[in-house]
């Protein structure tokens, strides 16, 4: 679990580039780096305001170890305290 001041969606990943997606950390913040079909997914999810998934990692291993959840949430005062 991370937690960051920001995160910034990145959809210009390739598809030839080998990976499903990846995350990196950025000063403070979160990058993360997705293909235009996910990007086009993610939109769309946070339009009909529903949770998200992101798989992180290579196509071609089966161990992915990293996810990066857009969650919606029922009470944001508690979540973001402090």
């Amino acid at each position: 679990v991370t937690g960051a001041s920001f995160v910034v969606f990145n959809g210009a990943l390739k598809t030839s580039s080998g990976f499903l997606a990846k995350s990196s950390i950025v000063e403070d913040g979160l990058m993360v780096q997705i293909t235009r079909e996910t990007m086009e997914g993610l939109r769309q999810a946070l339009r009909d305001k529903k949770d998200f998934k992101i798989t992180c990692g290579k196509v071609d291993t089966g161990d992915v170890k990293e996810h990066v959840d857009i969650c919606w949430v029922e009470n944001e005062e508690k979540t973001n305290e402090g």
